[in-house]
């Protein structure tokens, strides 16, 4: 938890955006996996911890911005949750740790919002993603869930969206303790990485290295050698030797801060040539991309120029031909590279998503491409000081992308078909880095690890 004095400065600033009315947050429940008393691992809802700072099941936050005063709505444990859970805080000091003055009993929010609605006063309150939350604004205020989307305020998203995009030092050392965790949990996966060994051995071993930091994975791990498939889950195969492995995975604090790394290494601890030269191509747009990176730049036109080094260097190995410029502007490149650069990282891995990343990644001064591969990008605006996001350029060989393409004469210009044949079983390579933007440019956060072919073959089964 950060200094009480963090949290009254964060809801200060929300009620300076927020003109007027009742701004409604609240935390997350208890969410049961197989039986009502077996229960998920529990998960804070980020804008809640953000504001509130209590990671706690069962409790809603509330400001009023016009009578300047904020709430804490949560019941004191009785003696049937001691004998399992043994003994708790009260609700009243819980909420002093935070600045919080005035609480009530959790039921006690259906009376206070039912009378600020009785007298005409605006309710604020964010998207929702989970079926509690859902039922828990029906019966707040009689709206039906499949209509909560017509009622959800822009107002308080933008200014939350605003709030939350800047971090501050304490937040930087926060997402650093997940990085330091995420660098472990990579360094474990080269080291595992031999042909004969189980995906799952490895995936297990380093979500297990999260949960013994404390906390859990920030999503669930994607590691495969099928890297060709961006978000693969199954880790069914036995790796084999002159294939790629894949690992995109990241630790999250128990402040619910994230980190979000990708490497692809190759199984038998040597790239062929093949895949060096593909990989090279990547880690090239990876670090061209923390050159570009800036205040006032455009995240948007780093990611138009990571596809220009990734289309040069495949034109330079004979896969793509023409014009660079053109076959970017016209979308060619994402055969090979068919998602966004990068996102916003913070609390949530994609930080913000839940609020809508149209709020998040674009503003008044950019609008979302409809592009293929484009449109897929999910920060585009201009960076700023103390943003934290995601740089993660890749090449993919997508046979049922590659066989689509070429039946519908697509790019003929631009691409040779003839040559991709060798390449179908190649697979897909990402490096992901987590980056700050400085006040001058930004830096790579945290322990480097390692991703130059060297580095990577000096590491891989040892």
């Amino acid at each position: 938890m950060f200094p009480k004095t963090t949290y009254i400065k964060r809801r200060d600033g929300l009620k300076s955006k927020v003109k007027s009315g009742i701004i409604l947050i609240p935390g997350n429940e208890e969410s049961s996996m197989s039986y009502p008393a077996n229960t998920y691992h529990f998960r804070q809802d980020s804008n809640f911890l953000y504001f509130f700072g209590l990671n706690h099941p069962y409790f809603c936050g509330l400001i009023d911005i016009d009578n300047n005063t904020d709430y804490i709505f949560g019941d004191d444990i009785e003696i049937d949750d001691i004998i399992w859970m043994g003994p708790q805080p009260s609700v009243k000091s819980l909420a002093e740790n935070v600045g919080v003055v005035h609480t009530d009993k959790y039921n006690a929010v259906f009376d206070f919002v039912k009378n600020a609605v009785a007298k005409g006063r605006q309710i604020h309150f964010l998207p929702t993603y989970r079926g509690e939350q859902k039922l828990f604004y029906q019966n707040l205020l009689g709206i039906h869930p499949d209509f909560l989307s017509n009622y959800y305020s822009t107002e308080l998203i933008k200014a939350v969206v605003d709030l939350r995009s800047v971090k501050d030092a304490d937040e930087i050392a926060e997402i650093e303790k997940a990085i330091a965790t995420g660098y472990e949990m990579h360094v474990t996966a080269m080291r595992m990485c031999k042909p004969g060994v189980m995906e799952s051995d490895i995936a297990g071993a380093i979500e297990g290295i999260a949960i013994a930091r404390g906390s859990m994975v920030s999503f669930p791990v994607i590691l495969s050698q099928n890297g060709e498939t961006l978000h693969n889950h199954l880790h069914d195969k036995v790796l084999e030797s002159g294939r790629l492995m894949l690992t995109d995975a990241g630790a999250e604090t128990e402040m619910n801060y994230c980190s979000d790394f990708t490497r692809t290494i190759p199984v038998s601890g040597k790239f062929t040539q093949q895949q060096r030269e593909i990989y090279q191509l990547v880690l090239d747009a990876n670090m061209r991309a923390v050159e570009m990176s800036a205040p006032g730049v455009r995240y948007l036109d780093v990611h138009l120029e990571t596809a220009k080094v990734i289309a040069t260097g495949l034109k330079d190995l004979g896969l793509m031909k023409g014009n660079v410029n053109d076959a970017v502007a016209q979308g060619a490149h994402a055969l090979f590279f068919p998602h966004g650069l990068g996102h916003m990282m913070g609390m949530d891995v994609h930080d913000m998503e839940g609020l809508g990343e149209d709020f998040v990644g674009y503003d008044e001064t950019i609008s979302r491409s409809n592009q293929f591969g484009t449109a897929y990008l999910r920060l585009a605006k201009a960076l700023k000081p103390g943003y934290v996001f995601t740089d993660e350029p890749g090449i993919y060989f997508i046979p049922a992308l590659i066989d689509m393409w070429k039946k519908e004469n697509k790019f003929t210009d631009f691409i040779n078909y003839d040559k991709l044949d060798a390449y179908r079983s190649f697979g897909g390579i990402r490096i992901e880095d987590d980056l700050l933007v400085t006040e001058t440019g930004c830096r790579v956060l945290g322990k480097p690890i390692p991703k130059t072919v060297e580095e990577i073959e000096n590491i891989v089964g040892k």
